[in-house]
């Protein structure tokens, strides 16, 4: 019982750690300069792991490496305190299984980021991070919504990008189950 506790601590801590590195380099990747609030939350949150190893891994080809591999370094890290309390160590195990866990969160990332814009819409078009938000999901949607026709005036391409999204988690999550 403590160890599912402790495993869920470990867990929260890397998802918001890691989250906030996926965010870090999907804002860098698609270019967007965030609100004021998010930038201090997420580069104070980040700047103790992404500078250490930026200096090690620049930045190249416009994307911030520093802040995925870091990501990937706190999957690691969770991903071997959760094999090591099930008592089986192994490291190519290891490697493949935070790889698949860095997937499986940006996936979800993805599926979150997709919600809050379709709340956006519907409560508060205007709000203060609706363009923030939108301008992170562009790469996703834009090819969804040349395909995905409006009906009346309802635009259905979320409700397409999140059974895809759903689609490739179920499929991280079979890769995951067939690796245990």
């Amino acid at each position: 019982m403590l160890d599912s506790i402790f495993t869920l601590i470990v867990d929260t801590i890397a998802i918001v750690l890691a989250g906030s590195l996926l965010l870090r380099f999907w804002m860098q990747a698609v270019r967007v300069r965030p609100p004021i609030q998010v930038a201090q939350f997420v580069y104070q949150l980040t700047d103790w792991l992404v500078r250490p190893v930026r200096r090690v891994l620049p930045g190249a080809g416009g994307y911030d490496w520093a802040s995925l591999l870091g990501a990937f370094l706190i999957a690691l890290l969770a991903t071997a305190i959760e094999i090591w309390l099930r008592g089986v160590f192994s490291l190519q195990f290891l490697f493949l299984l935070a790889l698949m866990k860095v997937i499986h969160w940006a996936l979800y990332g993805l599926i979150g980021l997709i919600l809050i814009e379709v709340v956006f819409s519907w409560v508060n078009p205007q709000a203060p991070l609706a363009p923030f938000v939108r301008a992170l999901n562009e790469p996703v949607m834009r090819p969804l919504r040349r395909i995905v026709p409006l009906i009346g005036s309802i635009d259905l391409s979320p409700l397409v990008a999140l059974i895809l999204l759903r689609i490739a988690i179920q499929l991280v999550a079979i890769a995951i189950t067939s690796l245990m």
